[in-house]
C-alpha cells in the first residue's frame, strides 16, 4: 500500500510541476516577454505574486554568450537589475532564479529583441534528475525524525509511565533525522542554483541554502532532534523538560519555513502550523511506543494506554482543526482539490487520513476497553492495529513531502491576478498594454501609446485587435475608449483561453495616417 501511494504522489507531482515551477510567479517583466526595443534597455525589472531574493541572474546575449548579471537592487516583489552593457542588435534572453518567500527557488527565462528579432540563444537549463528524488525522501526522512523520534521521546517521557518501550526505535528515528536535517538544507541550496548532487560539498551551494528559511527550519530541526536524544539518555524524571521542549520545537521548525508558513494571514497560519506539526508529533510519536508495550509488556502497557487514550482526542481534535484552517487557507476554491497537483495531493491525503481516524476510532473505543479489561488476545492485536497506523502516517509523510514541488492553489490564484502586459513599437509610435487580470475570462484592458520617442501622442482613435488563427479563433476587434487619464481602456472584454495569444493596436493619428503596432501576449489559465 505504501508504495503504491508513493508511486502515486510522484505521478501527481509529475503531472502538476515542471523543474522551472515553484511558489511565487513572475507577474511583469520589463522588457516585456517577446518585446520589441528601438535601442539597447538601461536595465532590467523583473515582479513577482510574492516578495522574493535573488540568486542567480544571467543576461544571454544574441550571439550566445552569458553574463552575469551582479548589480540589482531588490524591494520586497520587485528585482531592478542594472544592464552592465549595450547590446548589439538581435534577440537576447534574460535568466533568472529566485527564492521564495516560503523557502523554495523559482526560476525561468524570458526574450526580448533590440532593433530585430534574431534566432534565440540556447540557454543551458541542465537539471539533475535525482535531485527532487532526493529531496523527497530526505524530506520523509527527516519527518520521522521530528514525528515519531521527538513524538516517540515525549511518549516515553510523559505516557509511558516509566517503562521504556519502543526506546531503541525512538533512538533510531532520532539518529535518521539528525542525518537527514543536514543533508535536505544541502540538497536545498543545490535546488535553489539548480546545481546537480555532485556539487553539494560546495561553499556556494551552503551559503545559499542558509540565505534561505528553510534553514532555520532545519537548525531548530536539529536542535529539536538534539534534545530529544537527550531526553532519552536522562534518568526517568529528568527527562520530561526536554522532551517537552523537543515537542515545542517541532512545531517552531515548521511553523519557520513552507507553503503554510509563508501564507496570509501569517498571524493566523503560523500558529496553525505550530499546533498542526506538534498534534502530528504527539499522536504519531507514541504509537511505536504504545504498540510495543502492548505486544511485550502488558503491566506497563495498560497505564501507557489509559494516559494515551485520555489525551489523545484533544489533540487529535487540535490537530485536525488546524489541518482544516491550513486547508482552507491554501486551497481556496473546491475546484482547486482536482485541478491543481497541490489539491490532489490533499485529496490522497484526505483518504488516508480518513481511513487512519476509522482505525483509530476502532481502536479507542473498541481493543481499548477490551484490552484493559484484559480480555485474551486484545493487546495484541490492538498493537496490530497501532503498527497499521503507523505504516499509513509514514504514507502521509510521503504524500506531504510532495508539496514540496507544487504551488498550492492560494499562490496560483494570486499570480493568476496580478495583470500581464507587453510593449510593441514602431518608429511612429509605442503602445504598452497591459491585461488585467492576466488569466482568461473577463478582463480590462489599459492601453498607453506614445510616440517613436516616448512622447505623447494625442490619438484620435484606437482599436485592440485579440487574435490567435492557430486555433481557429476570429479576431476579437474592440474600441478603445479614453476615460481622461492619459490611456485608453477596453472594459468587459472576454478573453475565452489560456495561451499566446497576438494582441493588435490600431492608432488612428489622423484622418490621413494609421499606425498598427502588433506583439504577443501570454494569458495565464
Amino acid at each position: 500500500m505504501l508504495a503504491a501511494v508513493a508511486m502515486l504522489a510522484g505521478w501527481l507531482i509529475g503531472q502538476g510541476v515542471s523543474p522551472a515551477l515553484a511558489h511565487a510567479s513572475l507577474v511583469k517583466a520589463e522588457p516585456a516577454d517577446g518585446a520589441m526595443l528601438a535601442q539597447s534597455p538601461a536595465s532590467f525589472s523583473l515582479s513577482f505574486s510574492e516578495p522574493v531574493s535573488p540568486l542567480v541572474l544571467t543576461l544571454v546575449r544574441s550571439d550566445g554568450t552569458p553574463v552575469r548579471l551582479t548589480s540589482f537592487r531588490g524591494n520586497g516583489q520587485t528585482i531592478e537589475i542594472d544592464n552592465p552593457q549595450t547590446l548589439a542588435q538581435g534577440t537576447h534572453v534574460l535568466s533568472w532564479r529566485v527564492i521564495s518567500a516560503d523557502g523554495h527557488p523559482v526560476g525561468g527565462s524570458l526574450l526580448f529583441s533590440v532593433g530585430a528579432v534574431s534566432a534565440a540563444p540556447v540557454v543551458a537549463d541542465i537539471v539533475d534528475a535525482r535531485l527532487h528524488p532526493a529531496i523527497w525522501a530526505a524530506k520523509v526522512v527527516l519527518y520521522l525524525g521530528l514525528f515519531l523520534g521527538i513524538g516517540g521521546a515525549f511518549a516515553i517521557s510523559w505516557l509511558a509511565g516509566g517503562s521504556r518501550n519502543g526506546e531503541r526505535f525512538v533512538a533510531v528515528m532520532l539518529l535518521v533525522g539528525l542525518a537527514a536535517a543536514p543533508l535536505s538544507l544541502g540538497l536545498q541550496g543545490l535546488d535553489a542554483l539548480g546545481a546537480p548532487l555532485e556539487q553539494i560539498a560546495q561553499t556556494i551551494v551552503w551559503r545559499t541554502a542558509f540565505g534561505t528559511s528553510f534553514a532555520w527550519a532545519v537548525l531548530i530541526g536539529i536542535i529539536a532532534l538534539g534534545l530529544g536524544l537527550l531526553s532519552l539518555a536522562l534518568p526517568r524524571g529528568d527527562d520530561k523538560p526536554f522532551s517537552a521542549a523537543a515537542l515545542i520545537a517541532v512545531g517552531v521548525a515548521l511553523a519557520a519555513s513552507g507553503h503554510a508558513s509563508a501564507a496570509a494571514p501569517q498571524w493566523l497560519t503560523r500558529p496553525m502550523v505550530f499546533l498542526h506539526g506538534v498534534g502530528i508529533a504527539g499522536w504519531a510519536g507514541a504509537l511505536v511506543p504504545l504498540a510495543v508495550a502492548l505486544w511485550r509488556d502488558r503491566l506497563n502497557a495498560k497505564p501507557f494506554l489509559l494516559r494515551f487514550s485520555r489525551v489523545i482526542v484533544p489533540v487529535v481534535a487540535v490537530l485536525a482543526a488546524a489541518g482544516v484552517v491550513l486547508a482552507v487557507v491554501q486551497v481556496r476554491t473546491p475546484s482547486a482539490l482536482v485541478d491543481t497537483a497541490y489539491g490532489r495531493l490533499l485529496l490522497i491525503k484526505l483518504a488516508l487520513l480518513a481511513v487512519l481516524f476509522a482505525l483509530a476510532g476502532a481502536n479507542r473505543w473498541r481493543w481499548t476497553a477490551l484490552a484493559m479489561a484484559g480480555e485474551g488476545g486484545a493487546a495484541k492485536a490492538l498493537a496490530r492495529s497501532v503498527v497499521i497506523e503507523t505504516m499509513i502516517v509514514v504514507a502521509i509523510f510521503g504524500v506531504a513531502a510532495g508539496w514540496r514541488f507544487t504551488p498550492p492553489p492560494r499562490a496560483l490564484a494570486i499570480a493568476a491576478a496580478e495583470p500581464v502586459a507587453t510593449h510593441m513599437m514602431t518608429l511612429q509610435a509605442m503602445a504598452d498594454v497591459t491585461v488585467t487580470p492576466g488569466h482568461a475570462g473577463p478582463v480590462s484592458i489599459s492601453i498607453m501609446v506614445m510616440t517613436g520617442d516616448f512622447g505623447p501622442l494625442d490619438a484620435k482613435e484606437v482599436t485592440l485587435v485579440l487574435s490567435r488563427p492557430e486555433a481557429g479563433i476570429e479576431p476579437i476587434k474592440r474600441a478603445a475608449m479614453k476615460p481622461g487619464d492619459g490611456t485608453w481602456r477596453v472594459d468587459g472584454l472576454v478573453v475565452p483561453f489560456a495561451g499566446r495569444w497576438t494582441v493588435r493596436i490600431d492608432i488612428l493619428v489622423s484622418d490621413f495616417e494609421m499606425v498598427k503596432l502588433e506583439g504577443p501576449i501570454d494569458i495565464r489559465p
